[in-house]
Parts: C-alpha cells; structure tokens; sequence
C-alpha cells in the first residue's frame, strides 16, 4: 500500500507543483509576499496566514493537469461519507475507505491515479508549502482504534479517552452548555477529505488549503485535540468571530487551555482560537 519504491521514483516531478496557476489565481496573488526560503524563513509566512483565503505570489499549486484528479477524489470521498455517516466517516482510516468504495457501486473503486494524489499529498512535506507544524501521523494507512475512543452524548463526535476527554469534560463543566464540541477526533481519510475540498475551491491552491487546514498527517485531530464551538453558530465557530465571544473570554480565563494554533503562531497557519491542544499530544 505504501508503494515506497513507487515514490521514491516519482521524486520531486511526480508532486507536479509549481509557483503559478490559472489567470483567475493569478490575478488575486499578492505581490507584496516574500520568498518563503530566503532569510526571513518562517517569519515570511506570517503576512499569508494572516490573510489565509488570499492566493500569495510564493503560494504552491497543484500542476492543472492534476485538477481533474483532485476533484474525482474529493468527490469520491465525499459519497463514502454518505454512505458510512459523518461520524464513522471521521473515523475511517484508508484501508477501511477502500473496502467501502469497492463494494458500493454508488462510490466506486479509487482508480490508480486517485490511489497516487492520496499518496502523493499523504508523504509530501508540507514545509513546501508554507506549513511548519509537527507530523503526528507517518503512516497513510494509520487506523483509529475504536476502543480507544467515547462517543460524545448527544452528538456524532468522539475524542480520545484519557487526557482528552478528561479536558473536553473540565471544560465544558467551567463554561455550561453554550459551550459544545464542534470537531472531535478526525483521521486520514476525513483530514484528506478536507484538505481536498479546500484545494479544490481554490484552483489547487495547496499553500492556501494548509494555512486552514493541516494537510493529511499534520492534523492533531488524528491523535486527540478537538475543537469547541458556541452552540448554535455554526460556521461562525471556524472563523475569528469565535475569539470575540464570551466563551472564548472564559477559555482563557480558565488557564488549563491552549490553543495549538495561537494569534501570530509561526507555523504558517492561520489563527485558530477554537482549537484546543491537549496536553501530551
């Protein structure tokens, strides 16, 4: 499955990434970014990260010839998700994914070029696109064991027992019921998922993608942070919005909470103030 010898032949062309994309990208780049490799290193991420939905001139895009294949994969993995349920779907790990699409004709088996951007995006370093955060996860077929996990009451969510749920129940004992667990527990197939479908609506862009979401492997979701929300605001709880709230206020009253990815971080990723780092992790 891994197909080492497979990427190692590949190399650096088969990422099939360059610094420049379609006239519609290029016309929103900024021009002002500066080289992410020259002295200013990872302090040049900062401007980007600050404006994460903006396409920068340094950004890194997937080649257009791979467009068509990001999207069948995208859209492919989002029919396993209806077909298994969100919360299983946030479970799922690679093996388990493959299963399902063939043997639902309503998905269909991952053709080989699909099967190569899993790859491909899965062992990538993400340094290349700006991303500075730690790699929990080095294997794209890590599975999330089920016994290691409590589904949330009332919800679709699971986190992590021990540190994880121990935090989750502090917190939401601290702050009451306005406060509820908006993302908990993700794996490889749900963080890929992801990563795609914001690639995908912003011309490949994959720099821009990882300053909102980390790429497949990156994401702490996969080994137990969880993210926390304002009941009933939806969306609003993914934006800046969520740092103005007076449940926000109380999470940092509170001490015991850190975010993973605070205001100015210097991993290249944008400010995140709903998400929640749990100790040892």
């Amino acid at each position: 499955m891994h197909r080492r010898e497979f990427l190692r032949n590949l190399g650096a062309a088969a990422l099939l990434l360059h610094g420049t994309t379609a006239s519609a990208a290029a016309d929103e780049l900024d021009e002002t970014s500066t080289d992410p490799q020259g002295d200013g290193g990872v302090r040049d991420q900062l401007p980007q990260a600050g404006s994460p939905d903006r396409h920068h001139a340094t950004d890194i895009f997937l080649e257009a010839a791979q467009w068509p294949v990001l999207q069948r994969l995208q859209q492919r993995l989002g029919r396993v998700q209806q077909v298994v349920g969100h919360g299983n779907f946030a479970l799922l790990g690679v093996d388990a994914m493959r299963r399902y699409a063939r043997n639902f004709s309503q998905i269909g088996e991952l053709a080989p070029d699909e099967l190569a951007l899993l790859e491909q995006l899965f062992y990538a370093d993400a340094s290349g696109y700006g991303f500075y955060g730690e790699k929990p996860l080095h294997s794209l077929t890590a599975a999330i064991d089920g016994r290691a996990l409590l589904r949330q009451p009332g919800s679709s969510q699971y986190l992590f027992k021990g540190e994880a749920q121990r935090l989750y129940l502090q917190i939401q004992q601290a702050l009451g019921a306005e406060l509820v667990l908006t993302s908990g527990v993700r794996g490889v197939v749900k963080q890929m998922h992801l990563f795609l479908t914001k690639a995908a609506a912003f011309d490949g862009n994959l720099s821009l993608a990882s300053r909102s979401l980390a790429p497949p492997g990156y994401s702490f979701h996969g080994v137990g942070d969880f993210d926390v929300g304002k009941r009933g605001w939806g969306a609003r709880n993914f934006s800046a919005e969520f740092a103005d709230t007076e449940e926000f206020r109380r999470l940092q009253e509170l001490g015991f909470v850190t975010m993973r990815y605070p205001q100015d971080n210097r991993l290249g990723v944008r400010y995140e103030p709903w998400h929640i780092k749990v100790r040892g992790v």
